[in-house]
């Protein structure tokens, strides 16, 4: 057990200034996301779901983690609830886009160690929400592709530029 602990710390210390490089000044963390911001990202969100014919799950966290809102499209698979709340940990968690993870992920070679890392979910769809330059919280989406994961997450951020 504790070798195993020791090794996925190692892999953290010796992944994270690697990752670091792709995005070099992270925001920092600021208060919480309300819940009505949370809702009118996630309505901007489910309408360009909708607007797509997309069934998606998403997820709002705060900036400590913790669960806001969560809306699961009528049809959505039941797999999107934890992947969707996954991709949105991760986001606010590791200060990035999940689609960087991503991008890390396949690219391979050295990038690859990011998976012994806990909690991580190197797949588009969780997006920082940034309110006055400082983490907020961030939204995660799944039920599409992760392309389509992707743009429904962001187009629920535009919200925030209205």
């Amino acid at each position: 057990m504790y070798q195993k602990l020791w090794i996925i710390t190692i892999c953290f210390f010796v992944t994270f200034p690697t990752m670091s490089q792709n995005q070099p000044n992270f925001p920092d963390y600021g208060n919480p996301i309300h819940l009505e911001v949370a809702k009118k990202i996630a309505l901007k969100a489910q309408s360009e779901a909708k607007k797509n014919g997309w069934k998606m799950v998403i997820s709002i966290v705060d900036s400590g983690g913790n669960l806001v809102l969560l809306e699961k499209m009528d049809g959505a698979q039941f797999a999107s609830i934890d992947i969707s709340q996954g991709k949105a940990k991760c986001a606010n968690n590791f200060r990035r886009s999940t689609k960087i993870m991503e991008e890390t992920v396949a690219a391979g070679g050295i990038g690859l160690r990011i998976l012994a890392l806990p909690n991580v979910y190197p797949l588009e769809g969780g997006e920082l929400i940034l309110i006055d330059g400082k983490i907020a919280g961030a939204i995660g989406v799944s039920g599409g592709t992760s392309v389509q994961d992707g743009q429904v997450a962001r187009s629920g951020l535009e919200v925030l530029k209205e």
